[in-house]
């Protein structure tokens, strides 16, 4: 398979008038793909297609009783994609009420008298002298934290990501 100048002009016009990669390859045939065609075109740099003017002063039909709506789907030529307009999200589901949280008063031990048991959440600047961690009673295999940090530190995935969307809508809005 050989692009000669000849088989290049005619995969333009076919690409320009819209025709799809497959049946422009079915039109040059001997030996050439719709990949190869699609190749061709992208090292060509063919991007556009002719698209066909749509009548300014054309105004539907008035339809008669009876007769079915004609669709508003936009009608499709080749192998190009039309946006559909977005449906309306569901609404979410509601939260269940929040339990009360309560907050453990901190041991604030240092890391020398820090043992197994004890919740590893650091509490101050790591660089100051003051600095502590939490040291309040943790159940040992469920990891670093007592119950209260271990909220704050795994919030679960699809928390994290509707609280980024809200922040981000509110950002939008202002």
């Amino acid at each position: 398979m050989s692009w000669t100048d000849e088989r290049v002009e005619q995969l333009k016009k076919m690409w320009l008038d819209g025709l799809s990669a497959s049946q422009i390859a079915n039109e040059l045939g001997e030996g050439i793909s719709r990949n190869a065609v699609i190749g061709k075109v992208h090292r060509l740099g063919l991007s556009g297609r002719v698209k066909s003017p749509a009548p300014a002063t054309a105004r539907p039909r008035a339809r008669s009783e009876g007769e079915p709506a004609a669709s508003t789907a936009p009608v499709v030529h080749g192998n190009l994609a039309v946006a559909v307009a977005a449906r309306p999200a569901p609404a979410p589901a509601p939260r269940p009420a929040a339990e009360e949280v309560v907050v453990p008063i901190s041991e604030r031990v240092g890391i020398m008298d820090l043992r197994e048991s004890m919740c590893r959440w650091p509490l101050g600047d790591p660089t100051t002298p003051e600095f502590r961690y939490c040291g309040a009673r943790m159940q040992i295999g469920l990891g670093p934290y007592c119950t209260y940090h271990a909220r704050i530190a795994y919030q679960p995935a699809m928390d994290r990501r509707r609280d980024r969307e809200r922040r981000a809508a509110a950002a939008a809005r202002s």
